[in-house]
């Protein structure tokens, strides 16, 4: 290794070259960046391998890579700032910030605060598909979905991973501070720490610098270049920095230094010291005796490495993987940045550097890592061939494929729409094609190459015999999500739904048909609550929550509405409208 690499001197780090290109080769690794820290100087930073294959191009220190979820400690910094500004309290609930702030458990609606969003720590798991490839989606819509979003667990009572919740922690910034997330943290941090070229949008860093990685993945024992992800506006809080090592090593520096940048205190000691300190016990518990325990502090997870307290916290992006790492009593931090999905070469990095410079033996997490890596193939495999095997053959869907395709919505995560395409199905999601194959009965198999798969899906039928839900395993951990048929969006038009405002006489008794807001009609009918009347198809509307019940309208020749035809639980009646 060449001294210019060893800034320092530093002799324990003498043949990691070596050790980081059989990594990479065993790995299949095009590039890495690896930056290693010692109190307030940088004793190694180096670009491995390259950043573009198909041009020949390498990594260096200043080649630009999506952080991913090493952002959420940006977003804890930037509430700390505003805490050490006397805006923000950490345990004062988040609606006293946030009015309009909603979850589906409303007493936890009433209670999470700022410290619970950042810990994971509020019963709700990931339903990351919710946010995943959205490009059209608001922040602010984001945090509207919410409340539509079913919890797994009572609020405080276990660690689920969430990042919708760092959404909220910017949204929570945004509304204190007067500024964006990205101007704030732009402001706060990477102005004042010297990272001038760190930003937001890795396709735009893509448009505008020369210096940036791309992505990769291995498939089917290949690795090819893949898309940038790009809908991250909405989550940016939680994944959207793009950086380097030359940048994160200054970023590394205020948290070993205990908040000071080159003599400046850019967020108090004492901060610093909450943000490294176990908040929330993560359920896991390691199989391996180096790393036994794990907590989650807020943006960080804290364990002991070797009995060596350690604060980390890891990211991955299509095409990337990414690791951030304090040693705090060693006064040692490491970035690690991969151009591969899925891959844990930052991590084998990282504890190789660690234990050499502490002088340790090497723990073989490479070995570790991979006999992991190719029983998770194995378990893929296994599966796609049990799944062949439960396959009921010859049983044919229950209806033609066009009555499968339309529009399903979930108040949560959107509209996913099927079509035909040729012989099959396809469907669309936050701009993502799925492909849809048939299983059995009404049983399909839906498919992305970005999400994987195959996801198994059901199609439901009515008690008027039309394909009306679709149930998809969308959150691993909750109940499948339930997606209803949505009618056509003309029958939710203030000027198609006036037509059948008026009084109707169903034999003796009168009701009266009412428009309420601008897309939805009422029904008042004497001794009986108002209903609401879902749309359903053409002129066809189904009172909400009545089972079997539907009033179709009826028009003349003119297209004036002349009455209706009501399907009740007891018989069919012509209904007259009269005014």
């Amino acid at each position: 290794m060449s001294e210019k690499h060893l800034l320092d001197g530093t002799t324990q780090l003498q043949g990691l070259d070596e050790f980081v290109e059989r990594i990479m080769q065993d790995w299949k690794a095009p590039g890495v960046a690896l930056t290693v820290i010692k109190g307030d100087e940088v004793i190694f930073a180096q670009g491995f391998g390259k950043r573009d294959v198909a041009q020949g191009l390498p990594v260096t220190p200043q080649t630009l890579f999506p952080m991913a979820s090493c952002t959420k400690a940006f977003t804890t910094a930037a509430m700390s700032v505003l805490v050490d500004q006397g805006m923000l309290d950490w345990d004062t609930p988040v609606r006293e910030y946030l009015p309009r702030f909603r979850l589906f458990d409303s007493v936890a609606s009433e209670r999470v605060t700022p410290r619970d969003l950042v810990a994971h720590r509020t019963g709700l798991p990931r339903h990351d598909l919710v946010w995943y490839n959205n490009t059209t989606i608001s922040r602010q819509e984001l945090v509207a979905r919410l409340r539509y979003l079913e919890p797994t667990k009572d609020l405080r009572t276990l660690w689920q991973y969430q990042n919708m919740m760092y959404v909220v922690a910017g949204q929570l910034i945004e509304e204190i501070s007067g500024q964006t997330w990205e101007e704030f943290v732009r402001t706060h941090l990477f102005q004042p720490l010297d990272m001038p070229t760190s930003n937001f949008d890795i396709v735009q860093t893509s448009k505008e610098y020369a210096d940036f990685s791309h992505p990769y993945l291995e498939t089917e024992n290949e690795v090819e270049e893949r898309d940038f992800y790009n809908a991250q506006a909405a989550v940016a809080p939680c994944g959207a920095i793009v950086s380097n090592i030359a940048e994160m090593g200054n970023w590394v520096r205020l948290h070993l230094n205990g908040g000071k940048y080159k003599g400046q205190q850019l967020i108090s000691s004492s901060q610093i010291e909450l943000l490294h300190t176990p908040q929330m016990v993560m359920p896991q518990i390691s199989a391996y005796p180096e790393m036994p325990y794990a907590s989650y502090a807020l943006g960080w997870s804290v364990t002991t490495y070797r009995g060596r307290p350690k604060v980390a916290h890891s990211g991955g992006i299509d095409g990337f993987r990414t690791l951030t790492t304090l040693f705090p009593e060693e006064q040692i931090g490491i970035v690690a940045l991969s151009n591969m999905s899925y891959v844990n070469v930052p991590e084998i990095l990282t504890y190789n550097v660690f234990e050499r410079l502490v002088g340790l033996d090497e723990t073989p997490w490479h070995e570790r890592f991979m006999k992991d890596h190719l029983a998770l193939k194995e378990g893929e495999q296994k599966g796609k061939e049990v799944s062949a095997a439960k396959r009921v053959l010859d049983a044919h869907p229950s209806h033609p494929l066009e009555s499968y395709t339309g529009e399903f919505a979930h108040p949560g995560y959107g509209t996913l729409s099927v079509s035909r395409n040729g012989d099959a199905l396809e469907a669309s999601f936050n701009d993502l094609i799925f492909s849809i194959t048939h299983y059995h009965y009404d049983i399909f198999e839906m498919t992305n190459k970005r999400i994987g798969g195959p996801m198994k899906i059901s199609f439901v039928t009515n008690v008027k015999g039309d394909i009306d839900t679709l149930i998809a395993p969308l959150e691993p951990t909750g109940d499948d999500i339930v997606f209803k048929r949505a009618a056509g969006r003309e029958m939710q038009d203030k000027t198609f739904l006036e037509q059948f405002v008026g009084i109707y006489a169903l034999l003796e008794m009168q009701f009266i048909v009412r428009l309420k807001g601008e897309q939805t009609l009422s029904i008042s009918i004497p001794g009986q609550p108002d209903y609401e009347l879902e749309p359903y198809q053409g002129l066809e509307f189904v009172p909400k929550g009545l089972s079997g019940t539907s009033i179709e309208f009826q028009r003349n020749a003119s297209g004036i509405v002349t009455g209706a035809l009501a399907t009740l639980p007891y018989g069919v009646f012509n209904i007259e409208k009269k005014a």
